[in-house]
C-alpha cells in the first residue's frame, strides 16, 4: 500500500473531533468484517500490553498464533508511538469474547 493513501486515512482521522464522527466514518468505509478484523487486532494488541499468553488470546479471540505473533512483535521492536497509544489508550482487559457487530 502506498504511503500516501495512509497519510490521507491519517488525515481525515485527525480532523475528526469526536469519536461519534471517528465511529460513523469507520462504519460508513469499512464492511461488517473488517469492522470485526479491525476490532479484533485492538483487542490482541490490549491483551498482549495486559500480559496475557499468545495462547489465551488465541483462545479468547478466534486467532491464530501467527497472527498474534504479529501483533506481539510489533509491541516489542514496533514504533514507540503505537505501544505507548496502546499502553494509554486501552481500556481494562475484555472477560469475555468479543461481539460481532
Amino acid at each position: 500500500m502506498k504511503r500516501d493513501s495512509i497519510d490521507e486515512i491519517a488525515r481525515v482521522l485527525a480532523g475528526l473531533s469526536r469519536p461519534a464522527e471517528v465511529r460513523a466514518w469507520l462504519q460508513a468505509l469499512l464492511t461488517p468484517r473488517e469492522r470485526v478484523r479491525l476490532l479484533r487486532r485492538w483487542q490482541l494488541v490490549r491483551l498482549l500490553d495486559a500480559g496475557l499468553s499468545q495462547r489465551e488470546i488465541a483462545r479468547r479471540l478466534g486467532l491464530s498464533l501467527c497472527n498474534i505473533t504479529r501483533g506481539s512483535r510489533e509491541l516489542r521492536r514496533g514504533s514507540v508511538l503505537f505501544s505507548r497509544i496502546v499502553a494509554q489508550r486501552a481500556k481494562p482487559v475484555l472477560k469475555s469474547k468479543p461481539k460481532e457487530e
